[in-house]
């Protein structure tokens, strides 16, 4: 296996954190989780993003910020829950579209992300979980976090366009997509083989 840095992006509810989970104890990885359950902002901004987006973001920033960095400096081999690149360039995009920041906050996001990102080393591989909105919410319904149980429909909708969007663009490094809709690689033994069979492709 030459990848040493795997970052797992894709959608709310794509199946991510599972994913980062099973890949780390098949293949021995160092997990590095996303910081949702740290957020002291996170239910203020599910209920009024224009008040609490900037704060919200800013801590997201903050974290991966920190979680790059123990990835670039482990020795270990490391899989990362969603990117820092994902944060800025689809969740605090897709805000400022829809007005949910405001102009001076996101110019002061954008400087502070550019000037991180130059000091980051990307992934060896990034894996997109492409995975349909209806199947997005299903997934977030069944796990019932209560910071997402009021998230709206046409948040996520708009998200997963910004997502197909991003991942097109991508150009810092190797990527690859796995179609997570139907797959259930956790009790399905078939697929759990294929599975592993394709990121043991991707790996090496």
């Amino acid at each position: 296996m030459t990848a040493r840095f795997i970052a797992i992006a894709g959608n709310i509810g794509a199946g991510k954190s599972t994913m980062v989970n099973f890949l780390s104890r098949r293949f021995g990885l160092l997990p590095l989780y996303e910081p949702v359950d740290d957020n002291p902002y996170i239910e203020d901004f599910y209920m009024d993003m224009e008040r609490w987006a900037f704060n919200s973001q800013i801590f997201y920033l903050s974290r991966k910020f920190a979680l790059h960095l123990e990835a670039q400096k482990s020795e270990r081999r490391v899989i990362l829950d969603r990117t820092i690149y994902e944060d800025a360039e689809i969740f605090v995009e897709n805000l400022y579209r829809r007005r949910g920041i405001s102009k001076r906050d996101y110019h002061t996001y954008s400087e502070l992300y550019q000037t991180i990102r130059q000091e980051l080393q990307p992934p060896d591989l990034v894996i997109y979980l492409r995975c349909s909105v209806r199947g997005a919410r299903r997934r977030i319904k069944l796990r019932a976090r209560q910071s997402e149980m009021s998230i709206p429909l046409p948040y996520i909708r708009k998200l997963h366009t910004q997502y197909e969007a991003w991942f097109d663009r991508y150009d810092l490094g190797p990527k690859a997509v796995i179609e997570t809709e139907e797959l259930d690689y956790l009790r399905n033994i078939i697929d759990r083989a294929d599975f592993i069979q394709q990121i043991e492709t991707l790996l090496a």
